[in-house]
């Protein structure tokens, strides 16, 4: 019997990855007296990977492997975004990076690794491909960590980030065993249909499994109760990661609920919907409340993030196309801000030192109003302050779960937003009104500050003119569900 080939074209932009990753691993053992090979190799991956997406782009879904991989628009402009995301998070670092000893080819592999893990989460269509992603990017992201051999903190901060991680690997291994065993399916779209069409019999067993899901699906996003790995990772890792940590991972998250809740699960909406809204709730109380008593500004935003993820999870509590691409939206928007803020840190950091803490951003008015200007957007927007394009992502996530019926829960996250907004603001008042500590010039590179520049008005931009991307994420939405 003839073996069947399965179609290659959906997978290419993986395929890619992989052998990109594997040449550079294979470049640097030859060129270790110049590791700008490894990093040029990287960021030329990145931009043909963009160009292999682009051109298999046409609008329409197609599946491979025997229905285990899918790709639609939603994949496809999410993994454009992750190359975007991950080329400029490697622009950013690379002064860092080579002034800590960390400018090696197994950075940029481990990065590319945990690039197609990503990309392997956002098109599974099989509870085993995703969990396959998961731990693709998961394992990649423990190595990056602990990547600084000789610092105690990110070894600590690597230690935490694996036991916490492999727990939430198993209660969603585990969940979904749960659910094979009532519904009999692993691929999505079988699971969605057994359960419009199963006895009741079986639906304790299925709420069982989907609590254990949504456990570890929040583990990963960093949402309350399951967020205590992510201020002391973020904390402990250089910031070069801190950085890759905190912004494309969380569109392939918003992917692996899509996946999971919206196009398995939506027969059982009201049993996860009620989990969201404590998951929701608790996370932008915890994080809003948590962060003004942080002084440390890797953890501020650590606990912003926890905060961001209580929003982002609105949208998708409110069980429809316009919260589902307002969630997409929030999730995009919040990597632009993420990006640009630790970007900021890495510009104040030098050889030697570390800009981790609230006071060293004191008086960078005084130093450069420019990037004083550029932050200021970039905390406006966290705060979710007109212009900024932050206002509108939150609009839409409010908008959405008014129109669900979650009033209660929207005027709750408004509070929170405005308790949210005083150590935004804190950040603002030490910029402009304090004294400088220090006045030693910047060692980021030119292409690095030109970006942050772009980094920092593309957020007043799209707060200005939010409808194009906001068409897009409402357009790719639709066609994929």
């Amino acid at each position: 019997m003839n073996p069947v080939v399965p179609n290659l074209v959906p997978v290419l932009p993986e395929i890619f990855i992989l052998v990109m990753a594997s040449v550079i691993l294979i470049v640097d053992v030859f060129a270790k007296d110049n590791r700008l090979i490894a990093y040029a190799l990287t960021q030329v991956a990145l931009v043909a990977v963009a160009w292999i997406t682009l051109a298999a782009f046409n609008g329409s879904t197609s599946y491979t492997f025997n229905h285990m991989f899918i790709a639609d628009p939603v994949a496809d402009v999410l993994k454009l975004l992750i190359y975007v995301t991950v080329l400029v998070v490697l622009t950013y670092s690379r002064g860092y990076l080579v002034r800590r000893g960390l400018f090696r080819g197994e950075y940029f592999a481990l990065v590319l690794f945990a690039m197609l893990g990503m990309m392997v989460m956002i098109s599974a269509n099989h509870f085993l491909v995703m969990y396959l992603g998961l731990e693709l990017m998961s394992l990649s992201l423990y190595a990056l960590v602990a990547l600084q051999r000789d610092s105690a903190a990110a070894t600590e901060a690597a230690m935490k980030y694996f036991v916490l991680g492999a727990l939430a690997s198993g209660l969603l291994l585990y969940g979904m065993s749960l659910v094979y065993g009532a519904t009999g399916s692993l691929y999505n779209q079988q699971i969605a249909l057994a359960i419009m069409q199963q006895s009741s019999q079986h639906h304790l067993l299925l709420a069982t499994g989907l609590v254990f899901i949504v456990a570890g699906l929040a583990f990963k996003l960093g949402a309350a109760p399951f967020h205590m790995w992510v201020p002391d990772v973020y904390e402990g890792s250089p910031t070069a990661v801190t950085l890759f940590i905190g912004s494309a991972p969380k569109l392939a998250a918003f992917a692996f609920v899509l996946r999971l809740l919206i196009q398995g699960f939506q027969g059982v909406a009201a049993d996860w919907q009620g989990m969201l809204v404590i998951l929701a709730l608790l996370s932008m109380a915890v994080g809003n409340i948590t962060a003004i008593a942080q002084t440390n500004l890797k953890r501020m935003l650590a606990y912003s993030t926890i905060a961001h993820m209580g929003y982002l999870l609105l949208g998708f509590l409110s069980g429809s196309m316009a919260g589902y691409s307002a969630a997409m939206f929030y999730a995009v928007i919040y990597v632009l801000m993420t990006v640009g803020a630790f970007g900021v840190l890495l510009l104040l950091s030098r050889h030697g030192f570390d800009a981790e803490r609230l006071e060293h951003l004191k008086g960078l008015n005084q130093r450069s109003p420019w990037y004083a200007f550029i932050m200021l957007l970039i905390v406006f927007s966290m705060a979710g302050v007109p212009p900024t394009v932050g206002f509108y992502a939150k609009l839409l996530v409010f908008q959405a779960a008014m129109q669900a019926g979650f009033t209660w829960l929207v005027v709750a996250a408004v509070i929170f937003a405005l308790i949210g907004a005083f150590y935004y603001l804190r950040l603002v008042k030490l910029m402009y009104f304090d004294e400088p500590l220090e006045r030693a010039p910047f060692q980021m590179e030119t292409d690095a500050r030109v970006l942050l520049s772009l980094n920092g008005l593309g957020i007043l931009v799209l707060g200005v003119l939010p409808q194009p991307l906001i068409a897009l994420c409402i357009h790719s939405i639709r066609l994929s569900l």
